[in-house]
């Protein structure tokens, strides 16, 4: 784990702004009362009204949120699970245990909870290995949408583009099959990343005669996200063979010339697990502010994603729990984003439309602290980056807010595309204004990246992204900080006024009053990719 720092400028700026002077003196160092030598504030926090800024940023400390993530990272050691031991996977017992202890917490701090049930597919570990000419099994994931199946044959490449800059098309056309013999019974299309949607190469290779299908990455360039394992979902389409993903080096392997391969995946099998959705009645019980962050994990512990978005909104919503807002407040927590969003999914289709309308916005925090971080907004604005999802109308002036807190903490930002690609989806596809913050996964960091938020040029802004080390010493400490603070700042901003975003009018956030500076704006880091590639499964 990264040290904890001593120095929090943004704290001391808020308090500064807020015109509270006679607060500064209290600790500004988030770290465990023990460590600190003065007393634990957790006791008063948890029992007072914290209804100003400096009243509950004081309040949602580090070290709070990291006793939850603490906390999921015991859950998962305790996850004896035979498939996936030591995970907080939905379907197994260290999901269960973490709503579990999400839900309880949430419940005695006076919160009306709701566990709501939802059925989703469970997938299994899938295998690939190369039998020849190399003989090595690499790590891979199916496809969600993939059938099931065993099979081992030769491997057949579809029009391929290995050599920079590794523009493909392959397999978007049915013409790319047409060169091959596939009238066999264990064909197996290799397929690489590009172009199009991987619904229509699995689709196309299906009705080729093919008996399973690896999508490889695409290796366009060797500083974005397109190298390491692609783990992806086919939509609404769904496979009658095994689809599974491989790295660009890996496909590179597959493809030599008499390359032989087995892969295997079992029919997922239909599960019940469940989101846990808290609320707080507000003045307006029409007017609802809504905030989520997804609680299962990919592989491992998940304490980055979205241990990290998980945690930070429950310490959140326990330091607001005695809060007596004029909107309502509504926090969730999502189960099975990894398995294609299907949590969250449940819940919006579950409302009815008078329900839908009650909800005035919708904030996303899906990976919040990454070890090799840059500050990120979905840019609900499309200054960087068009939308390939509709962008509702308001989602901008929430993405304000974050910009000009983080302008006024001294903090660098960019952008990330609103891209859909998390739990926001649902809602955006509701028409509710959306918005969020992302602090990066598979994507490279750049040197530029590197000199403006420090962390290590040309490796992953999470090295652990999916992976079994996701767990609790892959975090920067600093950027959940920020990021818990940034939280807490947007919902009590919007528990009192919503009228920048749907123009219902309310009233002012009680105490000093704090004033946002004009936003810096992004600084504009990426040049060509999607910004960060947010958090969720790809499609394309």
């Amino acid at each position: 784990m990264a040290e904890v720092r001593t120095k929090h400028r943004h704290r001391r700026a808020l308090l500064a702004a807020a015109g509270a002077a006679s607060l500064v003196t209290l600790s500004l160092v988030s770290v465990p009362a023990a460590h600190a030598g003065a007393p634990t504030l957790s006791n008063a926090c948890e029992h007072r009204n914290n209804n100003t800024y400096a009243k509950l940023l004081e309040c949602v400390t580090l070290e709070g949120v990291m006793r939850h993530l603490r906390a999921f990272q015991a859950i998962a050691d305790a996850n004896d699970d035979e498939i996936y031991p030591g995970s907080r996977i939905a379907g197994t017992e260290g999901y269960d245990r973490s709503a579990d202890y999400v839900a309880g917490l949430l419940r005695k701090a006076g919160y009306q909870v709701t566990v709501q049930e939802f059925e989703f597919l469970f997938q299994f570990p899938a295998v690939l290995r190369q039998l020849t000419p190399v003989d090595e099994e690499y790590p891979t994931v199916a496809f969600i949408g993939s059938g099931g199946g065993d099979v081992t044959g030769t491997v057949i490449p579809v029009d391929l583009a290995l050599d920079d800059p590794a523009t493909s098309t392959s397999g978007c056309e049915a013409e790319d099959f047409a060169s091959a013999d596939w009238s066999g019974d264990s064909d197996i299309a290799l397929i690489q990343r590009g172009a199009c949607v991987f619904a229509d190469k699995v689709a196309n290779a299906q009705a080729a005669g093919a008996e399973a299908v690896i999508i490889f990455n695409q290796g366009d360039a060797p500083t974005n996200d397109r190298q390491g394992l692609v783990i992806g979902t086919l939509g609404d389409f769904v496979a009658d063979i095994p689809v599974v993903g491989a790295s660009f080096a890996q496909g590179q392997a597959l493809a030599q010339p008499g390359s032989t391969a087995h892969v295997h995946v079992l029919e997922p099998e239909p599960r019940t697990t469940v989101n846990v959705i808290a609320e707080k009645p507000g003045k307006n019980r029409n007017n609802v502010v809504m905030a989520g962050a997804h609680l299962d994990s990919v592989d491992g512990p998940g304490i980055n994603d979205n241990g990290s978005g998980a945690a930070a909104l429950l310490e959140v919503a326990l330091m607001m729990a005695n809060l007596k807002p004029e909107n309502t407040l509504r926090f969730a927590w999502w189960g099975a984003e990894e398995s294609g969003l299907v949590g969250s999914t449940a819940y919006v289709e579950s409302l009815s439309p008078a329900e839908l309308d009650k909800i005035a916005l919708y904030m996303n925090y899906d990976m919040v602290g990454s070890p090799n971080y840059i500050f990120m907004i979905y840019d609900a604005d499309e200054s960087t980056f068009p939308a390939p999802v509709p962008v509702p109308p308001g989602s901008a002036a929430i993405e304000d807010v974050y910009e000009s807190y983080y302008t006024m903490i001294g903090e660098p930002y960019d952008d990330t595309e609103f891209s859909g690609r998390s739990d926001y989806e649902a809602f955006i596809l509701a028409g509710i204004p959306s918005s969020g913050l992302f602090t990066g996964a598979e994507q490279i960091k750049t040197e530029q990246q590197q000199a403006i938020w420090g962390g290590v040029a040309g490796e992953q802004f999470d090295p652990c992204y999916h992976l079994a080390c996701d767990d609790i010493d892959n975090i920067d400490v600093h950027a959940l900080e920020v990021n818990s603070d940034l939280i807490a700042f947007a919902m009590l901003t919007f528990a009192y006024s919503t009228e920048s975003v749907n123009g219902v009018p309310g009233k002012k956030v009680p105490g000093p009053p704090v004033h946002l500076p004009p936003p810096a704006g992004p600084q504009g880091t990426f040049v060509e990719g999607d910004g960060g590639h947010g958090p969720g499964l790809v499609t394309s």
